[in-house]
This record gives C-alpha cells, structure tokens and sequence, in this order.
C-alpha cells in the first residue's frame, strides 16, 4: 500500500534522510520507532508532501506520488495527523467538517457520522472547543479527522505525545481497534505502541537500522537494547 524506496531529504542544505527504505501493507500497522531527532517526523513530511523529497520516490497503492503537492496526495488518500493534530479554536464538529472537504459532498454527512460512531465519546462534545478537551479526547479528536477524510494509507506522528501513560494506553487501545481495517504508519518512540505493531521499522540518525515483524524485533534483544534499554 505504502512504498518508500532510498528517500533522502532535510532542511535547507541540512540532510536529515539518507536512503530510506519503507514498506507497509494493506491493512497493517507498522510501527516506526526512534528516539528524538532520529528523522520520523521528518518522512512523515516527505511522504504527505510537506518537504520535499530530494532523491528516491514514494508510491501509494502503486501510484507515484513522489511530486504531487499536499493536497492532491490527501485527495490521493493519504491521511495524516500531527503532533497536535487539531485546530485548538474550533469545535469537534467544525475539526471534522473541515476534513471532510477532501470527500465527496454526498458522503461527508456519512463520514462524519461515522467517525461519532467509532469515538462515541465525542458525540457529546461536538459543540465544545476541540482545544478544552482533555489530552486523550483531543488525541481522539486528531485520529477522528484523519480517518473523516477516508484515506487508504494513515500515518501518524507521536500520538503518545504530551499524553500520561493512562491516556497513551486509551490510544494504543482506541487504534488496535483499526487493526485489519485501516493501514498505518504510526512513528512513535514510545514502545508501548508495539503492541499492535504488525511490522516494525527503527530509524536512528535518518536510517533505517531494522525492518521486520515484531516478533524478528522482540528477539532481537541487541538491537532492543542497543536503541531503547529493553529487557
């Protein structure tokens, strides 16, 4: 679904990718670890077409989408949230108004209705300011308007941001319930997201060192403890 082949890019005449090589299937979840500063956020960029990509290319169910702009790989169905991944001044309802603009008119009614059905819990705060919510609800809120807009392939970047451990398990639980339905690329470098990992990626210093299934990396107890003290 996903094909990232020797991607190289960064920031001004900083390189921050060399040669990364990606792959994630239909319907899985591949998990993208690293510590901060490894280069996650930095593809996720590339592959929405934030930055650049300055070597190597990236196909979406078989279409190069290397050079299209932002907008036509979400028409595309690439998906994708932030950090934040919100707009803090609007209400639930109007975040996801907003990303189903991308959808065609006669089925955003259904797609946002959707989304209240799969997050039942923000039904009753539609008409609150998505930035009052609690950091749980506002992590609910980001993965609810990426999956509005109907995309093929969703990747996110650091959901366990500014999270407590209680609300990183709601949303590693809240995802696993994607788990065969949706493909994701979630970039993470807390390990509790293993969890629902079907394949694993690790990327340190703008490569990546390992690639495989989940269970190749919990045996691979060097590589484990070499990236990230595990036991």
């Amino acid at each position: 679904m996903l094909e990232v082949e020797s991607v190289e890019s960064g920031y001004g005449s900083v390189q921050i990718l060399w040669g990364v090589e990606l792959s994630v299937q239909e319907n899985e979840v591949h998990v993208l670890l690293g510590a901060n500063g490894a280069g996650k956020s930095t593809l996720l960029k590339v592959l929405v077409g934030l930055l650049p990509c300055w070597a190597g290319s990236v196909h979406m169910d078989k279409e190069d989408v290397t050079r299209l702009s932002a907008p036509a790989r979400t028409k595309a169905g690439l998906g994708f949230t932030s950090e934040v991944g919100i707009f803090p001044d609007l209400s639930v309802e109007d975040n996801l108004r907003l990303s189903s603009l991308v959808v065609p008119a006669a089925q955003r009614k259904d797609a946002i209705e959707a989304a209240y059905s799969r997050f039942a819990e923000l039904r009753g705060r539609r008409r609150a300011l998505a930035g009052g919510l609690s950091g749980g609800q506002r992590k609910l809120v980001a993965i609810a308007r990426a999956l509005v807009s109907r995309p093929k392939v969703l990747l996110l970047d650091e959901p366990s941001a500014g999270l407590s451990p209680r609300y990183v398990s709601e949303v590693v639980e809240r995802l696993a319930e994607l788990r065969g339905t949706t493909t994701l690329l979630v970039a993470e470098q807390n390990v509790s997201f293993l969890e629902i990992a079907d394949t694993v990626s690790v990327l340190e210093g703008g490569r990546v060192r390992f690639s495989g299934s989940k269970d190749s990396f919990g045996n691979d107890t060097v590589l484990r403890d070499a990236f990230f003290g595990l036991e």
